[in-house]
């Protein structure tokens, strides 16, 4: 094969296989909220549905939790934590105690909330570096 028609080839071989790396993907994530290192993603403008599950995934490197302000959510809800715990000192608790509740990497938690209003939750060992997070759920 002479010089020009083989990086003639090449050429046609690399485009076509970069093609789909360009374009953006129109793939919705498996989850609902992302987790980076010290932040909930999205930040604000949530808004699930009564009766639908909310997923959250630790999109980041660090372990994560997911834990209700108890008091700071509707008077009907049931408390939510990562690790299933009663409220939020006990989530507290577990994870001051060994690490309960956490999300490693690539995990996810997943909670389906049947009382709308606004739920205010954090991630226990980043709240003081401001990983707190809130959304409504609408009927």
């Amino acid at each position: 094969m002479n010089r020009r028609a083989f990086l003639g080839a090449t050429a046609g071989v690399v485009a076509v296989g970069l093609a789909g790396c360009t374009g953006q993907s129109r793939e919705q994530p498996d989850y609902d909220i992302g987790m980076s290192s010290s932040a909930f993603l999205p930040e604000d403008d949530f808004e699930p549905r009564v009766g639908e599950p909310v997923v959250w995934r630790n999109t980041g490197a660090r372990t994560h939790t997911v834990t209700a302000y108890e008091s700071q959510i509707p008077d009907e809800a049931s408390f939510f934590a990562s690790g299933g715990f009663e409220g939020t000192e006990a989530a507290r608790d577990a994870w001051l105690q060994g690490g309960g509740g956490g999300i490693a990497s690539g995990e996810t938690f997943e909670v389906t909330f049947d009382v709308p209003g606004t739920y205010d939750y954090f991630c226990i060992p980043h709240e003081r570096a401001g990983m707190q997070n809130e959304f409504t759920v609408v009927e």
